[in-house]
């Protein structure tokens, strides 16, 4: 990052980080590691808001929400500028979601967030031997 200005050098320092990040996630989340997903997430959105500066107030305080009603790690996610965030929760979704909804609409009114809760699945694969090779 030697020679880089300012802006293009916390741009750099994001995507490197970032990449590093995912593979330390992907390894603590095969180990069982919350504590260190939550870390790792903690960091991926401080450097959105302060190295890659995509992140609004909004996403912000809705981070900061979903951390303080139960959720082990939280990150804006997407393409930034608003848009969405990701929590995840070990205990009961769907109650973290209220809550967090609920003291959203409390420092926000007229503004009501969507929430959207989702189970953890195996990922896509493939269900039939050459399905997606066509062999």
């Amino acid at each position: 990052m030697a020679g880089l200005d300012d802006v293009p050098a916390r741009r750099l320092r994001h995507v490197v980080t970032e990449n590093a990040r995912v593979t330390a996630t992907v390894d603590a989340l095969a180990a069982g590691d919350l504590g260190a997903v939550g870390r790792l997430f903690a960091a991926s959105h401080a450097s959105l808001q302060d190295d890659f500066e995509v992140t609004v107030p909004e996403t912000d305080h809705l981070v900061d929400l979903l951390v303080a009603h139960g959720a082990v790690a939280a990150r804006m996610t997407g393409g930034g500028f608003g848009g969405a965030v990701i929590g995840l929760v070990e205990g009961d979704p769907d109650a973290v979601g209220r809550a967090v909804a609920e003291a959203y609409r409390a420092s926000a009114p007229g503004r009501t967030p969507r929430v959207l809760v989702s189970r953890p699945g195996d990922g896509a694969a493939a269900r039939a031997p050459g399905l997606l090779t066509g062999a």
